[in-house]
């Protein structure tokens, strides 16, 4: 297998900064984010290769499941990480795993931060 291009490289490590602290995204998540929803594998190298150097830790599969392949980290260092963060990670069958449905980032939401902003853009025109 061919690795991915220096601009979806880019375009990945650019949406993983963009998950915010509490996040998940899943592989594929990423990856159709990116322009390429067949490309979660892809994503998955790139992280692989990028430990430490991005929040690797909110990327998961799409199951919800750690599923961290690295002999650098553990699955149990990626959930004390997101842990840490606030993300409540749970051990069963020999693994972790995260609720998607309470901690799957959704880059479409717009943060209280956001609303507070616009909302307040909102009086000045006013």
């Amino acid at each position: 297998m061919r690795g991915p291009s220096t601009t979806f490289v880019r375009r990945v490590e650019a949406m993983i900064q963009k998950i915010p602290r509490g996040r998940v995204a899943t592989y594929g998540q990423v990856a159709a984010l990116c322009g390429s929803p067949r490309a979660a594998q892809q994503v998955g190298w790139i992280l692989f290769r990028s430990v430490g150097a991005l929040p690797w830790q909110r990327v998961i599969n799409r199951e919800g499941r750690l599923s961290i392949v690295n002999p650098e980290v553990t699955a149990a260092q990626q959930a004390a990480l997101l842990r840490k963060e606030g993300v409540d990670v749970t051990q069963r069958d020999g693994a972790y795993w995260v609720d998607l449905r309470r901690s799957l980032w959704n880059p479409k939401a717009r943060s209280v931060r956001q609303r507070h902003s616009e909302r307040s853009e909102e009086s000045l025109r006013a």
